[in-house]
């Protein structure tokens, strides 16, 4: 039985699938996140096979209740949470001129809002046991900006200012919090835009290739770890050399 508990927003697929995983094989139970049901309890099956335990959450960032709920259940369940990983995110791309409100303001509210409440959630605990872990997912654009995503490009921007802030805040109660931006990554997101988008992004990185989102995953747990016990309010970036 592992001693420390990671709670992984957005953990139904992607690079916070790969996250939850990398975690449990590093000797973490997880809290699967997302309002995917179906998928969080397969990832579930996947952390038990591993021999790590896992609770299952519908976690609905866009609701107050859902969010106290969700971390409710995980510290009825495990007693404590040390990790927090922000993961979960969405997309509404569009030109700024013709964004609708609404595709702002979610993106904003799901991204940013979200890991800020998520945030909130588990500081308390944190500073009385004097240990804890944010790890929030930022991205390359939040960094170099992207033409057609400023919600997105905000939310991410945002986030890095969050990291810095709250780092700030906890230090000196040992709760370290951190950023990973990942770039152009292999994910259902990304899988479903046009080919000469890819093309165009795969010419602007210099290792040539896409990132898998176990890259993103193993430095997640780094960041978890005891060796990164002193690196906080910084953002490390998993881009294959896209931004420097």
């Amino acid at each position: 039985m592992s001693d420390r508990v990671a709670f992984v927003t957005g953990s139904s697929r992607g690079i916070g699938r790969a996250t939850a995983l990398a975690l449990c094989r590093a000797g973490c139970d997880i809290v699967v996140a997302s309002p995917e049901l179906e998928l969080n309890e397969q990832v579930a099956g996947e952390i038990r096979a591993a021999g790590a335990r896992a609770l299952t959450s519908d976690l609905n960032l866009t609701s107050h209740d859902s969010i106290r709920a969700s971390f409710a259940a995980a510290y009825k369940e495990f007693g404590r949470i040390d990790v927090l990983v922000n993961n979960a995110g969405i997309t509404k791309d569009g030109l700024a001129m013709r964004m609708k409100p609404e595709d702002w303001s979610l993106v904003l509210q799901i991204n940013l809002s979200g890991a800020f409440f998520a945030a909130q959630q588990v500081l308390p605990a944190m500073v009385k046991q004097r240990s804890g872990r944010i790890i929030n997912i930022a991205s390359v654009v939040g960094q170099a900006g992207n033409a057609g995503q400023a919600n997105y490009v905000s939310s991410k921007a945002g986030i890095i200012g969050l990291t810095k802030a709250l780092a700030q805040e906890v230090a000196s109660r040992n709760i370290t919090v951190n950023a990973v931006a990942p770039g152009f990554i292999e994910t259902d997101m990304t899988a479903v835009l046009p080919q000469e988008v890819k093309d165009r992004m795969l010419a602007a990185v210099p290792l040539k290739r896409m990132g898998k989102p176990e890259d993103v995953a193993a430095t997640v747990k780094f960041l978890a770890s005891e060796e990164a016990a002193y690196i906080t309010g910084h953002v490390i970036n998993v881009n294959g050399g896209m931004y420097m």
